[in-house]
C-alpha cells in the first residue's frame, strides 16, 4: 500500500517541528516544501532530501498530493485550507484555522463537501496532563464540573511583526493563546452549547475600546455554558509575569478538581494534579513529548484513510466564542 504524499506548505521553526514529528510516524512521505525563506526551506529539506522545493501552494496541488500541511501566517489559513480541500487534498493547519468563525466554518464545511481529513494543530490537547484530566472528567470522577479558570500568560509575546496586524492576525493574544484555553476546555467538557461569552481587551495596558488599528496585549474573558458552568479566561503578551510563560487550566467539580500547570515558567513543561479537599495527587509530569502528537495524529488517521471528521464542529464553536470575545 503506498504512504499518503504530503506537501510542507511553512517551515518555519513551527513547520519544522511538526513535519518531523509526521514524517517520524513513517506513514507518509514528503513529497514537497515551500517557504518564503530559502534557508527555511533548505533546513526542512534535511528532513526530507528527496522533496522537491517548490514556489507555493499552486504548485505542490499540481502534484497530485494527497495531504498538505500548513504552518504559513494566519491570514492565509483558512483560504489555504480551503483551497486545498476544494482539491481533493487533506490539511493539517497551525491554529488559528480561521480569523473568525465565518472564516473557520467556511473551512469545515468544505472538509466536509470533499471529505477529506481536516485536523488543526491544537496540540494542548495532546499533552499526556490533559488526557490523564480529561479521563477523569469522562468518567464522572470529578462529579459535575462547573467552573474552570484558565490562564496562557507570554512574558515575551510573538516575535514576528503580522501577529500585531489585525488585519494580518484577526486578533492578538485571545487569537495566539486563548484559542488554546478556549478549545482545552470545550474539548474536556465535550462541548456544550454557550450561553454567553463577555471579554475585555487591553493594549498597551489601556483598554482596546474598539480600535481597529492595533491588537490586544492583555484579554480576560467569562464564558457561561448551558450546563451552569462557567469559564474564566486570561492570556497576555509581555506581561511583567516574572517568568517566561504562566500556563494553566483548572477545572473544579462537585467530586474534585485537577489541574494542569507548568512548571518553572516553561512552554513545555507540565504537571497535572488531581484535588480533593486539601489533598492533591500528580497525574503526570515532565518528561512529555506533546509538541507534535496532534500533526502525528493527523498523518495516522490520514494514512488509514479517514476522510471528514465531524469532531471538525467544534473548532466552530471555539471560534464563535472567540468572535465573542471580541464583540463581533
Amino acid at each position: 500500500m503506498n504512504k499518503p504524499r504530503l506537501g510542507f506548505l511553512g517551515v518555519g521553526w513551527i513547520g519544522r517541528h511538526r513535519m518531523g514529528a509526521i514524517l517520524a510516524t513513517g506513514a507518509v512521505e514528503a513529497v514537497a516544501i515551500a517557504d518564503p525563506s530559502p534557508e527555511m526551506a533548505a533546513e526542512a529539506a534535511k528532513l526530507a532530501p528527496d522533496a522537491k522545493l517548490v514556489s507555493g501552494l499552486e504548485e505542490m496541488l499540481a502534484l497530485g498530493l494527497d495531504g498538505i500541511v500548513i504552518a504559513s501566517p494566519s491570514a492565509l489559513h483558512a483560504a489555504q485550507t480551503i483551497q486545498a480541500l476544494q482539491a481533493g487534498v487533506a490539511v493539517f493547519c497551525q491554529k488559528p484555522l480561521g480569523r473568525t468563525a465565518e472564516e473557520v466554518r467556511a473551512a469545515v464545511d468544505a472538509s466536509r463537501a470533499a471529505n477529506r481529513l481536516l485536523g488543526v494543530d491544537l496540540s494542548y490537547r495532546y499533552t499526556e496532563g490533559m488526557r490523564r484530566i480529561r479521563d477523569l472528567a469522562a468518567g464522572g470522577e470529578l462529579g459535575r464540573i462547573y467552573a474552570a479558570d484558565l490562564v496562557f500568560h507570554n512574558a515575551y509575546g510573538p516575535d514576528k511583526p503580522w501577529f500585531r496586524d489585525p488585519k494580518l492576525s484577526g486578533g492578538g493574544c485571545v487569537m495566539d493563546l486563548g484559542v488554546h484555553l478556549v478549545d482545552l476546555a470545550l474539548w474536556l467538557l465535550d462541548f456544550p452549547k454557550v450561553t454567553s461569552v463577555s471579554g475585555a481587551l487591553f493594549s498597551g495596558g489601556e483598554p482596546l475600546a474598539g480600535r481597529t488599528d492595533r491588537v490586544e496585549d492583555y484579554a480576560v474573558a467569562t464564558i457561561g455554558l448551558e450546563t451552569g458552568a462557567v469559564l474564566r479566561l486570561a492570556c497576555s503578551w509581555n506581561l511583567h509575569a516574572g517568568q517566561d510563560a504562566v500556563i494553566a487550566a483548572e477545572f473544579h467539580g462537585s467530586g474534585g478538581g485537577a489541574a494542569l500547570r507548568n512548571l518553572g515558567g516553561s512552554f513545555y513543561d507540565f504537571t497535572a494534579e488531581r484535588f480533593r479537599g486539601t489533598a492533591r495527587e500528580t497525574l503526570a509530569g515532565p518528561p512529555d513529548e506533546w509538541g507534535g502528537r496532534a500533526a502525528a495524529d493527523w498523518a495516522r488517521r490520514l494514512a488509514a484513510g479517514e476522510g471528514f471528521d465531524p469532531a471538525t464542529a467544534g473548532l466552530v464553536t471555539v471560534a464563535e466564542v472567540l468572535d465573542g470575545i471580541y464583540g463581533r
